[in-house]
């Protein structure tokens, strides 16, 4: 079986790639610190034991994302005639899976803990010789978690946008779940030690809220994704670039009316492009669907793999405004 050849990224994005995978194990390795750093600090607290499971879970979409670089590249096969391009959209699903679960499973747990009652424990420890309350340990390692996920955060958000990968930006919204979870934990760490006993179990509660939200939202985007959803950028809005191609079709003088429908394969789109021509010409049809297909590539570095199709003005159903949600 013969297949097209696999798609590059074009060279101007490259040092983005780069980059993005700078991060990625940079975040790997602050992440190693920081759950190294909150267990020995974790005592009895709600909050820092929330803190810790999503440190854990903060592991998965680096780790995704530096596994679909890979693959998302790698050419057509007999067995994977399309290409690896969905290997991002799996990475993407992973990487949103964990954010939805740890925020649902903090939820969960903090509700029981103030069902129950369940007074923290954070008593003293010695340090150098010195007897101090254990909070003030666990508020350390709290505020030293936030830093370097705050940064990184932020960091990752240009590559994301630039490279469509929707895994960068999933772990993006994990790492401000991590620094929003830790400041959490030091608010309740602190009630704790002025006397509110519940501080603790409602900090950790309130800031799962907003993390299962983020967590459902992109397991959302990326099942919409796998079912052949029209495109969306990274941020969920829906991507006009159907419309773009169809007007770029529309300016060639041999093409009466066309539509076009496309998918998101990863990071890349496919689709059809329907054409219905002012006249048939068979003998000079090659020469302008290769005309046609150099204007959609030209339109993004993401189209690939578009097939034209000559069809009867008949045949063509328009867009019947499809949900933007």
């Amino acid at each position: 079986m013969k297949v097209r050849h696999g798609f590059e990224l074009p060279k101007e994005l490259e040092p983005e790639l780069r980059r993005a995978v700078r991060l990625e194990w940079t975040t790997l390795g602050f992440m190693v610190s920081i759950v190294t750093v909150i267990y020995l600090a974790m005592g009895g607290s709600q909050a820092m034991k929330a803190a810790w499971i999503e440190d854990l879970l903060s592991f998965i979409p680096p780790v995704a994302f530096l596994i679909s670089t890979r693959y998302r590249d790698r050419a057509p096969n007999a067995d994977f005639p399309y290409g690896y391009h969905r290997s991002v959209s799996i990475a993407f699903l992973a990487g949103a899976v964990a954010l939805a679960l740890f925020g649902g499973f903090i939820l969960i747990d903090s509700v029981m803990t103030l069902a129950h009652r369940e007074h923290p424990s954070i008593g003293t420890t010695v340090v150098f010789g010195r007897t101090i309350w254990a909070g003030w340990l666990m508020v350390a390692a709290l505020g030293y978690s936030m830093i370097p996920p705050l940064i990184l955060g932020r960091l990752k958000l240009g590559p994301a946008r630039a490279l469509h990968d929707k895994t960068l930006k999933a772990d993006a919204d994990m790492n401000k779940a991590d620094w929003l979870t830790g400041g959490a934990g030091i608010v309740g760490i602190v009630g704790v030690g002025l006397g509110f006993w519940w501080a603790d179990a409602v900090a950790a509660g309130v800031i799962s809220l907003d993390i299962v939200k983020d967590g459902f939202q992109n397991v959302k985007r990326v099942v919409q994704d796998l079912m052949d959803r029209s495109p969306t950028t990274v941020e969920g809005e829906r991507s006009d670039i159907a419309e773009r191609a169809r007007e770029a079709l529309l300016v060639l003088s041999w093409v009466q009316h066309a539509e076009v429908r496309l998918r998101e394969e990863g990071h890349v789109f496919t689709g059809e492009a329907f054409v219905v021509p002012t006249c048939f010409d068979a003998t000079d049809l090659p020469t302008r669907f290769d005309e046609a297909r150099d204007r959609l590539h030209a339109l993004d570095w993401r189209m690939h793999d578009i097939v034209l199709t000559i069809v009867e003005a008949d045949e063509l159903i328009g867009d019947e405004s499809p949900e933007t949600s």
